[in-house]
Formats: structure tokens, sequence, C-alpha cells
């Protein structure tokens, strides 16, 4: 079993406040900044696009564990029904993840695909319970959901620069 150095550990620490800092800013972001420049009264999700991230540049693992912390402020942005963007977002981290270290390489394309995927499930979700048991016509559901959608996207890649920079340091500290 190979022994971490001391510099192997604090960069280990390092990168982990640098993850954490980085769902802070983007949690603020999305939740106390965001909700003043509304488009037709949608606001982006800003926190699915960061796990997409690290998931695709850093593995399954740290995707899966960044999403638990990202849905859990997403949930507590948003008002949502419990743990709803707490399961969507760890199982979005775990699966591009593993999409990532198995069938696709990574990279930009694979962030932006991975990304679209994970705008439109998180999407879907919300109007789920509109759609099925509140019976709201699927039109402007969908028109919405395309909007937030849109919305969302225009973020990608201010947030693509930051997680690949966290990418790069994890694969220094990694060799």
């Amino acid at each position: 079993m190979k022994r971490w150095t001391f510099a192997k550990r604090r960069d280990f620490v390092v990168s982990v406040v640098l993850h954490a800092l980085l769902l802070i800013v983007v949690y603020v972001f999305q939740s106390m900044i965001l909700p003043s420049f509304r488009l037709y009264g949608i606001v982006p999700l800003l926190l699915p696009v960061t796990v997409t991230g690290v998931a695709v540049y850093e593995g399954r693992y740290v995707g899966g564990v960044t999403g638990i912390f990202a849905g859990i402020l997403c949930d507590i942005s948003f008002n949502e029904p419990t743990a709803m963007f707490t399961f969507l977002l760890t199982m979005a981290g775990l699966l591009v993840g593993t999409l990532a270290d198995t069938v696709m390489m990574r990279g930009l394309a694979t962030f932006l695909l991975g990304c679209l995927a994970v705008l439109a499930v998180c999407a879907f979700a919300q109007m789920f319970t509109m759609l099925f048991f509140d019976r709201v016509p699927p039109a402007p559901l969908l028109t919405t959901a395309l909007w937030q959608t849109v919305y969302s996207a225009v973020f990608v890649f201010p947030i693509w620069f930051f997680v690949n920079a966290l990418g790069k340091r994890a694969l220094r500290i990694a060799a």
C-alpha cells in the first residue's frame, strides 16, 4: 500500500477545501444573486452543472460526493420536496463520472453532453408533480424547462473553467 507523504496529504486537504469553496460560491450565486436576474421568472440551475463538471474531470466517487452536498444545497435553495435534488445530483455525479471513467473521454464535449442531460433530468423532476398530479398542461411546463435549460447553459463555460482547473489539480495530486 502506498503511503502518503505530508505534501500529498496537504494537497488533498487543499483540494477538498477548494471543492467546498467552489460549491459555496456557486450556491451563493445561484440562490442569492441570480434570483434578482430572472428570465421569464426562471432561475438557472448552476449546482447540477458543477456536479457534472466535477464528475467528468475527477470521476464517479468525487462526483457522487460532490452531488450529495450540491443536492442538499439545491434542495435548500429551491425548497423542493425532501431530498429530490440530493438524490438526483448524487446519481448524476455517479453516472456521469462512471461514463467519463469508462465509456467517454474526459473533456469539454463530455462535459457539455453531461450538462444537457443532467439539466434536462432536473427540469423534468421539477415539473413531475405538476404534470402528473396537478394536471397542468405539458406545453407551458416544457417551455419553462427548455428556457431553464438554455438559461443554465449560459453558465456552462464559466463553471467549466473552474472545474477543469480543479480536475487538473486533482490529477497532479494523484500522480
